[in-house]
């Protein structure tokens, strides 16, 4: 008989030292098929797979779990989503894959847990994916760690900077893998961009320009029934209580279509950090700023002055580091990143290339992805030169690095960073003054009412302040 108090060896260690071993039973346990088709095992039998628990099954998680699929390293085996429909549909997104790649039409049988909590608590998924809307990131990626799941976190970090800071420590004390959603770095001409400009390429660096859109105001939106389908409390989590309205949420019937909760500053900080942190981590890429921030930041932004939807509108800021770069976003700019310095100036941009999927092109996009004031200033960065992380793919990326060990190409601390400039410059806004910044300490010089909004009251038992085991 087994010894009940021999410490039991992890599944990850198991997967790592053991899995040709247990090809089978593993597969038999797992309740698939004992006769595994090629197309599926690859280089990876089913007992050496990463599997892997999805949670927030919505609009961006379908663009990321579509990315995933192509690398046979790794399986979805479980989704969840506090409005059923939605989980639903993302469970059959999962089956429906691996039962084609298989040709066998009862092969997956992905699990489904309203409440995610519950999922942590399942010992044979290694990882999870979080694509929540923006106020559920930090939650449910700390409770991640301390189950010791490894995690793929979409942008933005956090709600707020004070619990951007604990799922930093957190991942860090735990040594559980964190990639974040900035998809950019995973682009190249992001990372050549980069590159030219820490190796001098325009001399002196001291301007950063970055075009960056705001949202148009919205309607009114008047009380309507919550769907039987959806846990609407879960749902607000932390946020305060407000009545159900679909524009506020999701649509009920699309998945396509652009949430209302973007717009709403309740669950976030509008386009500054939905589309705000890619901009902000790649140009801290290139600053060689990616593990500090600003010294001072002022801003002004329209603010709609009815309607539902209230982010920022139109706006501009101003963003001076201590290496004596100063950074100017506006809506203002062309879409992407204008490097300039003493030589010159080199400008990057998606072109027609979509960090994600439910990212917007901008309308009339003619700049290429990568040009300068001098093709010159473009020459291959050679051998003995600086040369930054690559990656082709940042779900591939997070998953090597969860066989690796290593540090992933977008890690917590890097991306806790570019979300912390999104929300001083927010701050900045709504307060319409110029702000002083301690980046080392993370707070705001001599201004309490600044301070006060690093972070939000949260609504009990939801939010960071209620996580337990930490």
């Amino acid at each position: 008989m087994q010894n009940p108090q021999k410490k039991q060896i992890s599944r990850r260690k198991f997967l790592d030292t053991s899995a040709k071993a247990t090809l089978f039973t593993g597969a038999a346990v797992a309740g698939f098929p004992t006769i595994i088709p090629a197309s599926v095992i690859g280089k990876n039998p089913p007992s050496d797979k990463i599997n892997i628990g999805w949670i927030g099954c919505g609009r961006q998680g379908t663009g990321d779990v579509r990315g995933t699929f192509r690398f046979d390293t790794c399986m979805f085996v479980a989704c969840s989503d506090v409005d059923s429909n939605r989980m639903a549909l993302g469970k059959k997104m999962i089956d429906d894959f691996y039962n084609r790649q298989t040709g066998n039409a009862n092969f997956s049988n992905a699990k489904m847990f309203g409440d995610y909590k519950e999922m942590l608590l399942d010992k044979s998924i290694d990882a999870v994916m979080i694509t929540t809307p923006d106020h559920w990131h930090s939650q449910p990626a700390i409770e991640a760690a301390l189950a010791g799941k490894d995690i793929y976190l979409e942008k933005p970090t956090s709600l707020t900077i004070t619990e951007g800071r604990l799922l930093s420590d957190v991942v860090k004390r735990k040594k559980v893998i964190l990639q974040v959603g900035t998809q950019q770095r995973s682009s190249a001409q992001f990372r050549v961009a980069a590159e030219l400009v820490r190796n001098g390429r325009i001399g002196k660096l001291h301007t950063v320009k970055i075009g960056l859109p705001g949202d148009p105001a919205g309607p009114e939106a008047p009380e309507m029934p919550i769907p039987k389908n959806l846990n609407y409390d879960m749902w607000l989590g932390s946020t305060p209580m407000v009545y159900y309205t679909e524009i506020r949420v999701h649509p009920q019937n699309s998945l396509s279509d652009r949430p209302g909760w973007l717009r709403c500053e309740q669950f976030g900080a509008g386009m500054i950090t939905g589309w705000g942190q890619h901009h902000f981590d790649s140009a801290a890429w290139g600053m060689d700023t990616e593990l500090t921030g600003p010294v001072s930041v002022e801003a002004v932004a329209d603010f709609p002055k009815s309607g539902l939807w209230d982010v920022h509108g139109d706006f501009m800021s101003k963003a001076e580091f201590s290496n004596g770069i100063t950074m100017l976003t506006s809506g203002g700019y062309p879409n992407g990143i204008r490097y300039e310095g003493s030589d010159g100036w080199i400008f990057v941009t998606r072109g027609n290339y979509r960090a994600t999927e439910s990212d917007p092109i901008p309308q009339g996009q003619t700049n290429p992805p990568l040009s300068a004031s001098d093709p010159k200033l473009m020459t291959p960065i050679t051998e003995n030169e600086k040369h930054l992380y690559v990656s082709t793919s940042q779900q591939g990326n997070w998953l090597d690095c969860i066989k690796s060990r290593q540090e992933p190409i977008s890690p917590v601390e890097i991306g806790h960073r570019a979300c912390t400039v999104c929300l001083v410059t927010h701050i900045a806004m709504k307060l319409g003054r110029k702000l002083n910044w301690d980046p080392a300490k993370e707070r705001f010089i001599n201004d309490n009412e600044a301070n006060a909004m690093l972070s939000r009251p949260q609504r009990a038992p939801y939010g960071t302040n209620y996580i337990k085991g930490l």
